[in-house]
C-alpha cells in the first residue's frame, strides 16, 4: 500500500517537531474551525494569549489554532513553563472570562500592520505579514487588509471567527506543554506550546477529561511494557523490539488473516526489502515520496529500503503471460516496510519507522471489480468483528495532483460506486482526498473511548501498476487488455493496529488473542506437577498456558495474573487434584463451577476458535 495512516497517541510533555500549521502565512492566519465549538475554543486560545502576555511580559507570540477537542498556542518566553504556572494561567483567563470583553473585529492595511507589530516587538507575526506581502507581490495581486481581533487590552492578527465575548467562553482546562518547532522547521525557533480544552457544558468538560486519564491508562507505551509485549531503543529509533508474548499476539493475528485469505483465494508472497531507484521512479514514488524513503548506495547505484510493496507484486504477475481465465488473481504479502518518518513524531506503535503491512494486491478485469470490492468489504467487516469493531466506509476521489487519464479515474470511481451500490453499503464522500494513482475506501472505527481511528484502505488502481508498468491479459478474442489492479491491507501496519487494540481493550485482549490464555496456580510445591498436568491438557487444545510454581504466596500469584490481565486463573490443591476438576477464576473475579479438566479445555478451546469477545 502506498498509504499508511499512523495516527498518533500524545504524551503529557511531548515534543511536537511537526506542527499542523503547515507553515503557510495564510494558513497561521487561519486558526479558527468549522463546528459548534471551533469559534470558542478560538476565542479561548486569544484568552490564553492575553493571559500569558500578561504574566510574562515580553513574550513573543506564535500561533492559536483550534485543533480536535481544544486549541493551543505557542509562546517564546524567557524561562520554560512549569506545571505550577498553568493554574495561574488558568486564574488570570476565569479574569477576563469574566470580565465579559467584547471580541472586537478591525482592518489595517497590510503596512500599518507591519509596522504596529513591529512597534510591539512581535517578529512572528511580523514574519506572517511579510510572507503575505512577499506572496501578493510574487503573485501580482494586490493584498486584502489585514485583519485583527481584541478583547480588552489585549489584541491579535487573526481572521476569526469568534464568540460575541469571552463571557461566552465555556468550561475550560490547560492540559499541558510541549516543545514546538516554529513552523514545524527544526531550523526555526523551539517555542513552548500550551494546550488546552473548552466545552459547552461542566458535564462536556468532566467527560472529556476522563476519556483524557482513562486514555493516559490505556496507552499502550506503558501497557506494552508492563505486560511485556515490546519495547524500543535507541539502537534502532522508530522500531519495535517485540518479546515473546507480543510476539504471540502477532502470529495470532497473522494466523487469523492467513485463515481468512486462504479462505478467499489468496496466494502469499513475498518481495525483496531492498530494490533499486528506478522501481520507484517507474512507479511515480520517487519524485513524491523520496523524503521518507532510506536509501542506500552500492556499487554506484542507489537503492532504497522499500516503503510500501505494491511495485514489485508487478513483477511477480509478469512472470508469465496471463489470461482472463487467470484473474482474479490475489496476491498477499506480510511485507516488511521502513519509512524514514522523522524522529519528533515517532510515537510507540502509531507512528514508526519499521512496520509490516498485511498487504495484498488483487488483479482483476473490470467485469470482476465490483464483486471483487464487494467482497473485500465484506473481508473487512468479517475481521474486525473479531474484535467487536464496526467499520465505517469513506469514498476519497481523485486528488488534484492525480497520475493518469482524468477518464480512467472516472471509470474507477463510477466502479467503486457501483461497488457500493450492490454491497448496500453507505459511506462518507472525500472528495479529492484519493492517492496520486488512485481512488480509495478508508475504513474508519471507534475505540472503546469514542475515539476515531482510520485503519484499512482499499485502492482502485487503473494507472499505476496497469500503465505504468504495462501490465496485460489475454482477452477471450486473444487480445491483451489492462487489468485493474487493487490495493488492500485490513490490519494496515500491524504495529499500529496492534497499539490501537492495546488501548481499545486496555491490555485485556480477548481469549483468543491474549498471549497467555490461562495460568495454573499450585497451592503448594506438592501441586505443581499436577498443575503441569493440566496445562499439558490445556495445550494439546492449542491454548496459551503458564504454570505459577514460584514460591510466592496464593493470593499474590491471582493477584500477578490478574495484573497480566490474563483471562483465566485455575487454582489446584489437593481436592482439585484428587477430582481432576478445575474451578477457574476469571480475570474480572468471577468464580466459575468447576468442571472436568477436559471439559475445561474443551470449552476454551471452543471460545477462542469462535473468536469471542465479551
Amino acid at each position: 500500500m502506498a498509504d499508511d495512516e499512523q495516527n498518533e497517541v500524545q504524551d503529557e510533555e511531548p515534543l511536537d517537531l511537526e506542527a499542523p500549521e503547515r507553515g503557510s502565512a495564510t494558513e497561521l492566519m487561519d486558526h479558527g474551525a468549522s463546528g459548534e465549538l471551533g469559534p470558542m475554543r478560538h476565542s479561548a486560545a486569544h484568552v490564553l494569549a492575553e493571559a500569558v502576555l500578561d504574566l510574562f511580559p515580553g513574550t513573543k507570540l506564535g500561533i492559536g489554532p483550534v485543533i480536535d477537542d481544544g486549541f493551543y498556542y505557542d509562546f517564546l518566553l524567557t524561562r520554560p513553563l512549569t506545571p505550577d504556572d498553568l493554574p495561574k494561567i488558568e486564574e488570570r483567563m476565569r479574569e477576563s472570562i469574566a470580565a465579559d470583553h467584547s471580541f472586537e473585529f478591525s482592518e489595517e492595511t497590510p503596512e500599518a500592520a507591519r509596522a504596529a507589530l513591529v512597534e510591539r516587538d512581535q517578529p512572528f507575526k511580523v514574519e506572517i505579514i511579510d510572507d503575505l506581502l512577499a506572496a501578493s507581490k510574487r503573485d501580482g495581486t494586490p493584498m486584502p487588509p489585514t485583519t485583527f481581533y481584541r478583547q480588552g487590552p489585549f489584541i491579535d492578527l487573526c481572521r476569526g471567527p469568534h464568540v460575541e465575548s469571552t463571557g461566552k467562553i465555556g468550561p475550560f482546562k490547560l492540559l499541558g506543554t510541549a516543545g514546538a518547532y516554529w513552523r514545524g522547521d527544526e531550523k526555526r525557533p523551539m517555542l513552548q506550546r500550551v494546550y488546552g480544552t473548552a466545552w459547552a457544558s461542566q458535564e462536556d468538560l468532566d467527560a472529556y477529561l476522563w476519556r483524557r486519564a482513562e486514555a493516559k491508562k490505556r496507552d499502550h507505551r506503558r501497557l506494552g511494557v508492563a505486560l511485556d509485549l515490546f519495547s524500543f531503543h535507541d539502537v534502532s529509533p522508530g522500531a519495535a523490539f517485540w518479546h515473546p508474548k507480543g510476539q504471540r499476539i502477532w502470529r495470532t493475528l497473522e494466523d487469523s488473516m492467513r485463515e481468512l485469505q486462504a479462505r478467499r483465494g489468496y496466494e502469499e508472497v513475498s518481495t525483496p526489502i531492498v530494490v533499486s531507484e528506478r522501481l520507484w521512479r517507474q512507479s511515480g514514488h520517487w519524485d513524491l515520496y523520496r523524503d521518507n524513503m532510506f536509501l542506500i548506495e552500492s556499487e554506484n547505484q542507489t537503492f532504497s529500503l522499500k516503503p510500501m510493496n505494491c511495485p514489485e507484486s508487478t513483477f511477480i504477475y509478469r512472470s508469465k503471460l496471463r489470461s482472463y481465465r487467470d484473474l482474479p488473481l490475489r496476491f498477499s504479502e506480510f511485507g516488511r516496510l521502513h519509512r524514514n518518518e522523522r524522529s519528533g513524531t515517532l510515537s510507540g506503535l502509531t507512528r514508526v519507522r519499521l512496520f509490516i503491512q498485511d498487504d495484498a494486491h488483487l488483479y482483476v478485469r473490470p467485469d470482476q471489480l465490483t464483486d471483487e470490492i464487494g467482497a473485500l468489504l465484506e473481508e473487512v467487516r468479517e475481521s474486525y468483528g473479531w474484535f467487536g469493531l464496526t467499520p465505517r466506509f469513506a469514498f476519497a476521489t481523485k486528488p488534484d495532483k492525480a497520475l493518469g487519464d482524468p477518464a480512467l479515474w472516472e471509470r474507477a470511481e463510477q466502479l467503486i460506486r457501483e461497488a457500493f451500490a450492490a454491497s448496500d453499503i453507505t459511506y462518507e464522500l472525500k472528495p479529492k482526498d484519493g492517492t496520486f494513482y488512485a481512488p480509495k475506501i478508508d475504513i474508519y472505527i471507534d475505540d472503546a473511548l469514542g475515539r476515531e481511528w482510520q485503519m484499512a484502505t482499499i485502492q482502485v488502481d487503473l494507472v499505476m501498476l496497469p500503465e505504468r508498468f504495462d501490465l496485460t491479459y489475454i482477452d477471450e478474442d486473444g487480445k491483451p487488455q489492462r487489468p485493474i489492479a487493487i490495493h488492500r491491507a485490513i490490519y494496515g501496519s500491524l504495529e499500529r493496529f496492534i497499539g490501537i487494540l492495546v488501548e481499545h481493550f486496555a491490555g485485556a485482549f480477548p481469549l483468543w488473542l491474549a498471549p497467555v490464555q490461562a495460568v495454573v496456580i499450585p497451592i503448594a510445591d506438592r501441586h505443581v506437577a499436577a498443575a503441569e498436568e493440566l496445562a499439558g491438557v490445556l495445550r494439546s487444545r492449542g491454548l496459551q498456558v503458564e504454570v505459577d510454581g514460584s514460591s510466592n504466596r496464593m493470593q499474590y500469584k491471582i493477584r500477578t495474573a490478574q495484573e497480566q490481565k490474563v483471562p483465566y486463573m485455575v487454582v489446584l490443591g489437593d481436592r482439585e487434584i484428587e477430582a481432576r476438576t478445575a474451578s477457574p477464576r476469571t480475570r474480572a473475579g468471577e468464580q466459575q463451577p468447576a468442571e472436568a479438566w477436559d471439559s475445561f479445555a474443551d470449552r476454551l478451546a471452543m471460545e477462542s476458535r469462535e473468536r469471542k469477545v465479551s
